[in-house]
């Protein structure tokens, strides 16, 4: 597979991580959760949740539209891929190191959501990295 096509595979993996997360408020009961936190505090979460989800969208939006830019291995496309692997990197290393989601994970179908998420974590570090550093 060419390497933008690659890269594209991981822009449109971005729109599913970010659905999956608009998912989760409802898995984790969120609203029961932060209904006992301060209103500041629970506006400012719902803020934070929702600049994640457009900065999903973003790094998805801007790698499928401009894969072919991306692989081009100029130098501004090298540090977005480097910044972008340094990203999934670290997220990778807070999933399994720093959340434990095992109470969350109470069905078959949470599990398969919970890999699968980890995986495309791996995916996106990886295409990223490959790219900025080849």
């Amino acid at each position: 597979m060419k390497l933008i096509t690659l890269l594209q595979i991981g822009g449109a993996l971005h729109l599913g991580l970010a659905w999956a997360g608009g998912t989760m408020p409802k898995v984790v009961n969120l609203r029961e959760h932060l209904a006992a936190l301060p209103p500041f505090i629970r506006r400012l979460f719902w803020v934070y949740f929702t600049f994640i989800g457009l900065t999903l969208v973003s790094f998805g939006g801007l790698t499928f539209f401009y894969a072919p830019a991306m692989a081009s291995g100029e130098p501004l496309a090298r540090a977005l891929c480097v910044f972008l692997a340094a990203f999934w990197i670290l997220r990778l290393i807070v999933a399994v190191f720093v959340f434990d989601v095992r109470p969350y994970l109470a069905n078959w179908f949470y599990r398969l959501g919970y890999y699968l998420t980890t995986a495309v974590f791996i995916y996106l570090a990886a295409i990223y990295a490959w790219t900025a550093f080849r």
